[in-house]
């Protein structure tokens, strides 16, 4: 399911419309984005936890020209599931095997 689906779905399930569906997951982003700017992490109960991830400085490789290259220190978003989720998961990797 990507946004759109998920803007579709929302609307559907509450009898709302599309544009107030798509109004309220941007709004949960923004909440999710602010969360990560002011404390560090956003955590949703069922959901997961997003929190600030730092990458240390490491040396790549151009893929063209094989050149070494420095890659700078940097912060990254990272996600941490809920135990339910993960359940979710497993099961439905249970029914592809």
């Amino acid at each position: 399911m990507n946004k759109a689906e998920l803007i579709e779905a929302l609307a559907a399930e509450t009898g709302t419309t599309k544009a107030q569906a798509k109004q309220s997951v941007e709004l949960l982003i923004d909440y999710i984005k602010n969360g990560l700017k002011k404390e560090g992490r956003f955590s949703l109960s069922g959901l997961g936890t997003f929190s600030v991830g730092q990458r240390a400085a490491r040396t790549g490789r151009n893929p063209q020209t094989g050149e070494a290259i420095k890659i700078k220190a940097s912060k990254t978003a990272k996600f941490k599931a809920a135990p339910d989720l993960k359940e979710a998961a497993a099961k439905f990797k249970a029914k592809k095997a």
